[in-house]
């Protein structure tokens, strides 16, 4: 039986700690001989990852007691942090890289002996850190991407590729890490080994692009005592971001390019210039996506001669390309989004997947038979489905007629619904990035909210992922103008058509969506709260040293160099600004974090201090960029959850009430 209740008081099954404990997803999964490897969340366990071990009869296992903690630092936002080998004796050879230290460390499974060490400590700055690693079992090596810091700065840091022995003789020798390239480019990743080892292909850029913005393929001859000699560029440059290559079994090299306006696959013969490429699958379609982590596959070469691939406008769907033909089948299965690590082994392809129904799960791929069935983590429905939302994606139209895509998730509960006459509430979630986009899966965080009466729009605002160049471009030195347009067109839209209650409209967001939801609060008067959680506040700070080296020239994209427009990133500054925020918020913020440090909060608060908005901050010690344990996303949730039924006038009583301060 429905019964009739006001928006955002449906009690529901979907608690904060239930939330909290789904969040994550597996990543980074690999192939060691007949057994599947992946690393997966362990919110409870202090937000730790773990590697899973899926055996050839179907056993899975955690694979890494705690401490242990499989997750890379490189560039902040890591990379494949882990690689495996099959032996004849002894069982798999695991290298991963260990959270606390960075360092890498080797590790027999099957002997019962703990993992050891394989790189030294470094006591200046950030250390030792090394990310997107494949191990070369035949030269007793592991190659990767080492990330050193040369000094106390975030900036004080030099990136090459290189090889590790694995007999441990590195482990307190520096000198033993053999260094591949020179250190000519301040970013890079791989490298791809090719099939006869006499060539390594990787993908170099400099500051300040991203990126997404322009990439070069670096090409190598490599002797036979391992030494990368020859080093030349091939394709790619300013303008062109290439986003992953490959080589193909026949010696040609596969590579992914956005010089068509998308990212669209390519082969190249090594030996020839640029103007021998082809395009494989010319599509007004994304093959790839941004790099923020090393190591990602968006496509991989199969022994058969055929290419798995993910495709898609916005979401991304596996796909299988004959590359002599053109022609492209998808994959049967109720998966409608996938994760860009994928693996193979002969006719297999693993991936990791979900659909608006299903958490991210690990999918095998039979591309003899066609057949795809879950291997891995397992999706399981903690609550009757019924309780989940039905979402839409949608486009809407923005200022000056131009498209915005976001995907809207309507209240929904199985025994509720509002009261005649009443609109829902809606939350406007602006996601990170701000080169990126939200993934239109289950997300029990999403459903906290819909199966309470409140509703979320995730917004992919001008400047997102996964719809050509041109898409991304709109927000180039428009950061804080387009993207808060395009989060107040949708908000607008969804009230105007009667969707969303116009007085009960909020904007929340992460990181850059912090920034979009603070400047948001300080622009706009149609958003009744916000909620910022680890945010960029001051751009001027950013940009003058305030955050990792990554992301310290990012700003020349998003809103120009500081040096030409200084007044343009005081102007669009929240901080700056702060008298013209009038709409309650809350505050949420790591204090471990080193991509938007704690003081650009502290210097927010200070200047809303004594001007009448309600507001609260709640900080979290050990939380870097991203809350990843169990009892923080729990606070979170519940502090969110009660300053929308403060700000919206309805009651909570079964979370602790948000303590708001002017």
């Amino acid at each position: 039986m429905v019964s009739t209740a006001p928006y955002g008081t449906w009690s529901s099954p979907i608690g904060a700690a239930l939330a909290a404990s789904r969040d994550g997803r597996p990543e980074y999964a690999g192939v060691v001989g007949d057994e599947v490897w992946w690393t997966a969340p362990r919110p409870g366990e202090g937000g730790r990852r773990t590697l899973v071990r899926r055996r050839a009869d179907g056993t899975e296992e955690s694979a890494l007691p705690a401490p242990w903690n499989v997750r890379s630092r490189v560039i902040e936002y890591g990379g494949t942090p882990w690689a495996g080998t099959p032996r004849t004796t002894g069982g798999p050879l695991i290298v991963f890289a260990h959270f606390a230290d960075q360092r890498l460390y080797a590790y027999e499974p099957d002997s019962g002996a703990p993992p050891r060490a394989l790189t030294p400590r470094s006591p200046v700055g950030g250390g030792l850190r090394w990310a997107d690693l494949q191990t070369h079992p035949e030269r007793g090596e592991v190659w990767g991407v080492l990330e050193e810091f040369t000094g106390e700065s975030a900036t004080d840091v030099r990136r090459v590729l290189a090889a590790v022995p694995l007999d441990g003789s590195a482990a307190g020798d520096r000198a033993a890490v053999r260094e591949l390239t020179d250190g000519a480019h301040r970013f890079v990743t791989g490298p791809r080994l090719s099939p006869d080892g006499r060539r390594a292909a990787w993908l170099a850029w400099d500051h300040p692009r991203m990126p997404w913005d322009g990439t070069v393929v670096m090409l190598a001859d490599v002797t036979e005592d391992g030494t990368f000699t020859g080093a030349r560029p091939l394709v790619g440059g300013d303008g062109e971001a290439v986003a992953q290559v490959e080589w193909a079994a026949d010696g040609t090299l596969l590579f992914v390019s956005d010089l068509s306006g998308w990212w669209n696959l390519q082969r190249i013969d090594p030996d020839a210039d640029r103007t021998g490429s082809i395009s494989l699958c010319p599509r007004a379609e994304e093959f790839a996506g941004p790099l923020w982590r090393l190591g990602r596959r968006w496509f991989l070469p199969l022994d058969s001669g055929l290419i798995a691939v993910l495709h898609g406008r916005g979401a991304a769907v596996l796909g299988i390309l004959d590359p002599e033909t053109g022609e492209l089948a998808d994959a049967s299965g109720p998966w409608t989004e996938w994760d860009a690590t994928l693996a193979a082994s002969g006719t297999r392809v693993i991936g990791v997947a979900a659909s608006t129904r299903s958490g991210y799960e690990v999918v095998e791929l039979d591309t003899r038979t066609g057949r795809a069935r879950v291997i891995g983590a397992e999706h399981t429905d903690p609550v009757d489905p019924a309780y989940y939302s039905r979402p839409r994606s949608r486009t809407f139209t923005g200022p000056d007629g131009r498209e915005i895509h976001a995907d809207i998730h309507p209240p929904h509960h199985p025994g509720r619904t509002g009261p005649e006459g009443e609109l829902p509430p809606y939350v406007v979630w602006a996601h990170g990035g701000p080169t990126d986009r939200d993934p239109l899966v289950l997300d029990l965080e999403i459903a906290y909210f819909t199966s309470r009466g409140i509703g979320v729009a995730q917004v992919h605002y001008g400047g997102s992922a996964g719809y050509g160049r041109a898409y991304r471009e709109r927000l180039r030195e428009n950061w804080g103008v387009v993207d808060v347009e395009d989060c107040a067109a949708v908000a607008e839209a969804l009230a105007e058509e009667g969707t969303a209650d116009r007085a009960r409209l909020a904007i929340r967001g992460g990181s850059a969506g912090g920034w979009t939801a603070a400047v948001s609060l300080g622009t706009t008067s149609q958003y009744a709260c916000g909620v910022i959680k680890y945010p960029v506040l001051d751009p001027g700070e950013w940009a003058a040293g305030g955050t990792h080296d990554f992301e310290s020239r990012y700003l020349d994209g998003l809103l120009g160099p500081a040096d030409a427009h200084p007044d343009r990133y005081r102007e669009r500054s929240p901080i700056h600004h702060a008298d013209r925020v009038t709409a309650p918020f809350l505050l949420l913020q790591g204090l471990a974090d080193p991509v938007c440090p704690p003081e650009q909060c502290e210097r927010l608060l200070k200047a809303i201090s004594g001007r009448g908005v309600r507001h609260a901050c709640l900080t979290f010690e050990g939380e870097g960029h991203g809350f990843r344990k169990q009892e923080t996303m729990v606070r979170a949730l519940q502090a969110e959850l009660s300053l929308y039924a403060q700000a919206f006038g309805f009651d909570r009583p079964d979370v602790p009430a948000l303590t708001l301060t002017t």
